[in-house]
């Protein structure tokens, strides 16, 4: 043996792949596990493979990662060329534009406004729907708030605070810097090199990994953090990806970078804006110093050529003028991405697509759990079937919560169709969904632990696609109600008034 991934005694960890996934694993682990003896943390690195960076956006959930981590937010604003985003805008979606007008709704990070008891989602589907107001634009201040273009917080408020929730979208390379940084600062050791291969023992596990630059490596625990090239959990191990093609109907993206002065830019937006089209979505984000730009669609019901006219009209150019990097993705995950002593995460344990910011929030969840569930003596693979159990289930949550954006559209396209046959969608979507015909989605629909998104979330998505639009109102609404309605609404005028515009607050945050 030429070297180890760790130090003699206690545990050590090699994480293959850099990345997105590779350093934010590397760094949480370390924040975790770094006060415990014996633990080391190593992660080799091929430097001539870099980040995908398809959806340079983020959930909530990405606030406490950093917190935990020890980031500042004001550096990370800086350092990742961040800004602040509040949610999402869906154009086109239930159907497509008309001489009529164009459908519009959004999903903002806030839950609806509870107070003095009153269920607002209960009174506002008691309205008639030919008067009442889009559901966000109802029951939360934030759908005015990031309308009108003003940041969630306030300059000097408290870092990762502030009254509204929040995420963020950043440049996914410049991310990786930061984290890589960060995470040599908490003791991780960084390898450049290249996976060759692998030997695995008697058992099956792996035994030590090969590298171009340093020989063989060994360690207690391997994490395959390679991409969708899956080296360790797929090409040594053989775990196979479960596909979710079947009801996830998109798998390639067009993307790229287009610069503020050369393109429409109305202030800094604070929402990313997905725009449906004729098999897919693009999506359009803003960043600090210009916007990420993509299009998602079906390679079965659109070709290359079409993607990038598509892209080309959203983009306001000529297709000539526009050189985006073809992305391809196979949608599905590994059913044991612990395999032994050899643990997936990233796109290595598997992607469904950008939409919802579902791929960073999944290293979120499978690293927090990695750090909580890791033996510290006894067998390494100890933890892997809870693991896997865990993951497979949040897989199939995420998958149906996102097929939720799709089988309620009104559009008439051969992929908008498709996604609305009844053989595409879960027989656990199918059953809730019959189920919300006569009441709100609520906490009890879902188990916290294998779940991403709240039962509001869901709420957002049924609502804003017109779900409950049917008939008339079902009962009058009370005077308590229609105040609390009312009250939310100056509320929201207050809140844009009072915040500052999300351009000045990134500015203040980056000065």
């Amino acid at each position: 043996m030429n070297g180890q991934a760790g130090g003699e005694g206690g545990r050590s960890i090699l994480i293959v792949g850099g990345g997105t996934a590779g350093w934010l694993t590397a760094a949480y682990l370390a924040r975790y596990l770094g006060g415990r003896p014996g633990v080391t943390i190593t992660l080799l690195e091929a430097p001539e493979i870099g980040t995908i960076g398809v959806g340079e956006g983020a959930f909530p959930t990405m606030r406490q990662t950093l917190r935990f981590l020890g980031i500042d937010e004001a550096h990370f604003i800086r350092a990742a060329g961040a800004t602040f985003k509040q949610g999402i805008r869906f154009d086109d979606w239930r159907h497509a534009p008309s001489p009529g007008g164009r459908h519009r709704y959004w999903h903002p990070f806030e839950p609806p406004f509870q107070a003095d008891g009153i269920d607002l989602v209960a009174h506002w589907l008691a309205q008639d729907p030919a008067t009442r107001p889009p559901f966000a634009e109802a029951v939360t201040i934030q759908h005015r708030v990031a309308a009108a273009g003003r940041g969630p917080k306030q300059v000097g408020e408290g870092a990762f605070d502030g009254p509204l929730g929040y995420a963020y979208h950043f440049d996914a390379h410049r991310l990786v810097e930061l984290l890589a940084e960060h995470g040599v600062a908490l003791g991780v050791r960084h390898l450049h090199g290249r996976l060759i291969g692998a030997v695995r023992d008697e058992g099956g596990a792996i035994d030590h990994v090969l590298t171009d630059r340093h020989g063989a490596l060994t360690a207690d625990l391997y994490v395959d953090c390679t991409g969708q090239r899956a080296e360790l959990i797929g090409g040594v191990l053989g775990e196979e990806l479960v596909s979710v093609r079947d009801q996830l109907f998109t798998n390639r993206a067009l993307a790229c970078r287009l610069p503020y002065d050369e393109g429409a830019a109305d202030g800094l937006p604070t929402m990313t804006v997905a725009t449906a089209h004729m098999a897919g979505w693009t999506w359009d984000i803003g960043l600090a110093q210009g916007r990420g730009i993509g299009t998602v669609y079906s390679g079965a019901h659109m070709d290359d050529d079409r993607a990038l006219r598509t892209l080309a009209a959203h983009l306001g150019r000529e297709p000539e003028a526009v050189e985006p990097r073809l992305l391809t993705f196979e949608p599905g995950y590994r059913r044991r991405p612990w395999i032994g002593n050899c643990v997936a995460i990233g796109l290595a344990g598997g992607f469904l697509e950008p939409l919802e910011s579902t791929g960073i929030v999944l290293i979120e969840a499978a690293v927090a759990m990695l750090a909580e569930l890791f033996p510290h003596h006894g067998p390494v693979a100890a933890p892997a079937a809870r693991f896997n159990a865990l993951m497979s289930a949040r897989y199939q949550t995420i998958t149906d919560f996102l097929k939720l954006h799709y089988c309620l559209s009104r559009r008439d396209e051969p992929f908008w169709r498709d996604n609305g046959d009844a053989a595409s969608i879960s027989d656990r979507l199918r059953d809730l969904l019959e189920q919300w015909r006569y009441r709100p989605p609520g906490r009890f629909d879902f188990t916290l632990d294998v779940e991403s998104f709240a039962y509001f979330n869901y709420q957002y998505i049924l609502y804003g696609m017109g779900f409950a639009d049917e008939g008339g109102p079902s009962s009058p609404v009370s005077g308590e109600a229609e105040r609390l309605f009312r009250k939310l609404q100056l509320f929201g005028e207050r809140a844009v008034a009072d915040l500052p515009s999300h351009g000045d607050l990134v500015a203040a945050m980056r000065a």
